[in-house]
């Protein structure tokens, strides 16, 4: 298994390659080239460039996050075969660069969704936060004022201003679209992919919906284990696998995530762990806080067990962190508090493998 951390890349990331590396127990990152429009080919050179960045400061660059989705696949429109060509490519080229895991999204329109990018906590730091009440009655556009607004002045993903210029026209899309016949389009996507995947030796890896909800009447097929089961069915391949993001699944306490976990690892279908806390005070009303198991509804230690039970040898990271220590950066992806979710994930590595054996 190997510890990462997310990098933005040199020109909008404030966190450099070496405060990454001197985190204890740091092994990679977690990069993406953001500057191409979604659905064009991802370029060889920049990714080897990325690669000798990291590789300079000690770090792997083996994992993505995300090569994303055109709206187009999503929609299931004409057009999709021009661009899922064009992820295919983007894949020889990743793998070029010794990528092992791609990490990618099939949630319409917006990435994920938050309706506080700056929930004060009981301690003076902050989080991310979602409830459902302040949505109610609330157009889209309000949602994308709102967020980009609060974004310290960074670019989110999923939340590219372009692309969102786009909105109304886009909701017309996908007016009267079912779960299924999201689903349908999902699989059409996958059976051209995944077997190119394989030869270029990638482990495709979707994310699950945040928050595994609809939300503004769009539809999500990726909120459950029934949901999970019916993506590991449509193509029967280690490829075809999984980001078990306990977060975003977490916030669905009906989730056992552990139990996904462990489900999912038999078939090997687990290819990259998103790790972080929850506090869940009702159905769909939760932030995020500390990764430590007391400071949320998580049982991390148990989630930790779980990924050591199936022997898993992919990349994790700490998920989103509070803002601490006046930190000022991108909402969620500050240095101070992922560095620590990351420390915490290390220590309870360390003790599970003293504890049941190292593996």
């Amino acid at each position: 298994m190997r510890f990462t951390f997310r990098w933005y890349g040199e020109k909008d990331d404030q966190i450099t390659l070496q405060q990454i590396g001197q985190i204890p127990g740091m092994d990679g990152i977690v990069g993406a080239l953001f500057d191409i429009p979604v659905g064009e080919v991802w370029p060889l050179e920049p990714l080897l460039k990325m690669k000798q960045q990291a590789e300079k400061n000690n770090l792997y660059f083996k994992d993505i996050e995300s090569i994303n989705v055109h709206e187009d696949i999503k929609l299931g429109l004409p057009s999709r075969d021009k661009y899922i060509e064009n992820y295919i490519i983007s894949l020889r080229n990743a793998a070029k660069a010794g990528v092992e895991v791609v990490c990618y999204n099939f949630m319409p329109v917006f990435d994920w969704t938050r309706t506080d990018l700056a929930k004060p906590l009981y301690d003076g730091s902050t989080a991310l936060a979602y409830d459902y009440h302040l949505i109610a009655g609330k157009k889209p556009q309000d949602m994308v004022k709102s967020i980009l607004g609060n974004s310290n002045g960074f670019v989110l993903p999923g939340w590219e201003p372009e692309r969102l210029g786009e909105l109304t026209e886009l909701f017309k899309q996908y007016d009267g679209m079912e779960e299924d016949d999201l689903r349908n389009n999902l699989e059409y996507f996958l059976r051209a992919v995944i077997p190119e995947a394989e030869k270029c030796g990638i482990k495709m890896a979707i994310h699950p919906d945040d928050p595994p909800i609809s939300v503004f009447g769009l539809p999500r097929i990726v909120k459950n284990e029934k949901d999970l089961d019916k993506i590991a069915d449509m193509v029967d391949s280690e490829s075809n696998g999984f980001t078990i993001c306990t977060g975003s699944l977490g916030s669905n306490l009906k989730n056992d995530i552990p139990h996904i976990i462990r489900k999912l690892g038999k078939k090997k279908r687990v290819a990259f762990m998103h790790v972080r806390n929850v506090q869940v005070h009702e159905p769909w009303v939760f932030n995020e806080v500390a990764h430590k198991s007391k400071e949320g509804s998580l049982d991390i230690f148990e989630i930790m067990k779980a990924i050591y039970d199936i022997d898993f040898d992919g990349p994790i990271r700490p998920d989103h962190g509070r803002m601490i220590w006046n930190e000022k950066g991108r909402p969620g992806y500050g240095l101070f508090d992922r560095a620590l979710g990351a420390n915490y994930l290390c220590g309870l590595w360390d003790a599970i493998n003293r504890i049941y054996g190292k593996k």
